[in-house]
């Protein structure tokens, strides 16, 4: 691969993100009492026994571990498999996902990450689910990807690999997969290929060691990632004792916002997203726009004023990016009625052209169709 596996400050990283005991929440302490990585990597056990919830003996294994690391053959590997190893200290490291209170020491990566990946939607639900979920997941992750957020999920079966699918459904959607083993392995292995074209269009990651094999303790904390990353979690299907309601408590726990999609009352696959809209601890989805106008709240809540022009621009509802036909019918558009082919005329499109262009201008909350072919601008107060 192109460029260096690591930066000088990722490869400090990665030796105490291999270090057994100190974990992400220790990390965060040491980043906040100490002013640079190379002073956290000095600490006697007596400092580190300093820590919050941190006894003599766990200091003493944490110090002994992390003079015993050898990062050398974890470098190797990701060059080996092109992978490049991103930390919280470098620029590219996820906004979003500093903002929680236990974001990975170390994210492995195999893809891109970019700025615009801080306006990003989760989608998750069973891994066992309905056809109607399945069209759900991947309608949503379309629309999202098409209106300019990236579309996060975990790669697992059922709804996770129709979300990402939907969002490459979308010639320049962007998804992002959280796996809950090393990138060395894909899991499930059915996905290999999916895994491939995510890679190539956003970003498969984990904050596994590359050659950590897939098992169920790994995936509640692949879960926080998923809802770290994403300003909502959007839940379509799973029982209540589904992993995607343990990232909708993450979304909630982040100060990120929830929602979820009805399912039929007599379906075991819909308790999940019911439960979670019964409880008020998820808003109920029956359209995008229910998901799209709330983000770009999140947005400024989370990163502030200053920042979300930046990161949030894409969020529908703040400003929803137009492809150019889009926007030669934007031009003509009016709060007064107009007939398909009028517009038409106005823009020098063809009837067709405008027909679907104006199907994806509604989805993005735009313009409004009338009886009778008939559109109109929606203003926004």
């Amino acid at each position: 691969m192109a460029g260096p596996v690591a930066s000088d400050v990722a490869e400090k990283c990665l030796r105490l993100s291999l270090t057994p005991q100190l974990g992400p929440r220790r990390f965060a302490q040491l980043l906040e009492r100490y002013d640079d990585i190379d002073t956290a990597l000095g600490l006697s056990a007596s400092a580190l026994a300093g820590l919050d919830r941190v006894g003599r003996k766990t200091a003493e294994t944490i110090a002994r571990g992390r003079d015993a690391v050898d990062v050398r053959p974890e470098l190797d590997r990701a060059a080996e498999l092109g992978v490049r190893i991103c930390c919280q200290l470098d620029d590219d490291y996820p906004t979003l996902l500093r903002h929680i209170a236990d974001p990975p020491i170390c994210l492995y990566v195999r893809g891109t990450l970019q700025a615009d990946d801080a306006s990003a939607l989760g989608i998750v639900g069973s891994r066992r689910c309905s056809h109607y979920g399945q069209e759900q997941a991947r309608r949503f992750g379309f629309l999202a990807a098409q209106a300019g957020l990236t579309v996060v999920s975990g790669l697992a079966y059922g709804i996770d690999t129709f979300a990402h699918y939907g969002a490459l459904d979308c010639p320049s959607g962007r998804t992002i997969a959280a796996m809950g083993c090393g990138l060395g392995h894909v899991y499930p292995e059915r996905n290999v290929e999916l895994a491939d074209r995510i890679a190539e269009a956003g970003a498969v990651i984990s904050e596994l060691p590359l050659d950590t094999a897939p098992d169920k303790t790994n995936f509640p904390g692949r879960n926080r990632i998923i809802a770290g990353l994403s300003l909502g979690t959007l839940v379509i299907e799973g029982t209540l004792r589904s992993g995607a309601l343990i990232t909708a408590r993450h979304a909630v726990e982040y100060n990120r916002e929830v929602f979820a999609i009805p399912g039929r009352v007599d379906s075991p696959y819909a308790a999940g997203p019911h439960h979670l809209i019964a409880q008020s601890e998820a808003k109920l989805v029956t359209r995008a726009e229910d998901v799209f106008e709330e983000l770009g709240d999140v947005g400024r809540r989370l990163l502030g004023d200053a920042d979300v022009a930046e990161a949030v621009t894409a969020v529908p509802g703040v400003s929803p990016p137009l492809d150019a036909q889009e926007t030669r019918i934007v031009d003509v558009l009016t709060p007064d009625p107009q007939h398909l082919s009028e517009l038409a005329e106005r823009s020098g499109l063809s009837n067709a052209r405008v027909a679907a262009a104006m199907i994806r201008l509604q989805l993005k909350g735009v313009a409004k169709q009338l009886p009778g072919s008939l559109y109109v601008k929606v203003t926004r107060s």
